[in-house]
């Protein structure tokens, strides 16, 4: 992998462990930060020797990254502990940990100025995870922190974000290089096979999704109650 500044690496990885540590805290447990440190151990240790730049393979190494958090999230929608759980999140950091994600979208700026990864995958391009990073302040303090919360427009935001979220994760599936790649061949999304950046679709994608989604659980909760 072609030398990043120092910054690069500093940044990224200290936005992603503040946003374990704030996800974990949201969930007033520790749960999180230990399953987040052996994942972060795991699939680090996977990308330092190389693991996930074997792309054309099938079925794609990139799935050990995808489908345990996945699996993890259904897991605990459908059974009765992991809703309770799920219920006692604090809305508040769920909404304001969005935040992290400018510092994702930094990190795919740099990325790509160093050739790895695509215009695409930038605010200049088709990302516009900038937009949930942004409002997600403004959303804490003009909603959250109102006396009588609007718990439908949180709703909205919280569909909005999510959905930029989506199509994001969707241009950065098929613009890294690999059986599913459409386009971007020129300069492939490659930079997130690499140790720390594949903590990003890993850790920092799956926390923004949880937070979306658990923040739509609790909102849903309010507005039948």
């Amino acid at each position: 992998m072609e030398r990043l500044p120092i910054y690069v690496f500093v940044i990224f990885v200290t936005a992603v462990l503040l946003a374990v540590y704030f996800f974990s805290k949201a969930s007033k447990s520790r749960i999180p930060l230990v399953l987040a440190t052996v994942w972060m151990a795991f699939t680090g240790l996977l990308a330092w020797f190389g693991f996930f730049e074997e792309t054309q393979v099938l079925p794609p190494r990139f799935l050990v990254v995808v489908l345990p958090p996945l699996l993890l999230l259904v897991v605990l929608n459908l059974t009765q502990n992991g809703v309770k759980w799920l219920n006692r999140f604090d809305l508040n950091v769920l909404t304001k940990i969005q935040v992290f994600r400018l510092f994702m979208e930094l990190t795919l700026y740099w990325l790509f100025l160093h050739e790895l990864a695509p215009e695409l995958m930038t605010f200049k391009g088709r990302n516009f995870d900038i937009i949930p990073a942004l409002s997600a302040i403004l959303i804490y303090y003009v909603v959250l922190k109102r006396k009588n919360i609007n718990y439908k427009i949180l709703m909205y935001w919280n569909i909005i974000s999510l959905s930029i979220l989506l199509f994001t994760v969707f241009n950065g599936v098929l613009s890294a290089p690999g059986p599913f790649q459409q386009f971007a061949f020129e300069q492939p999304n490659k930079g997130i096979l690499y140790f720390p950046f594949i903590w990003l679709p890993a850790v920092a994608v799956p926390i923004a999704y949880y937070s979306h989604i658990i923040s739509m659980r609790i909102i849903t909760n309010h507005l039948k109650s």
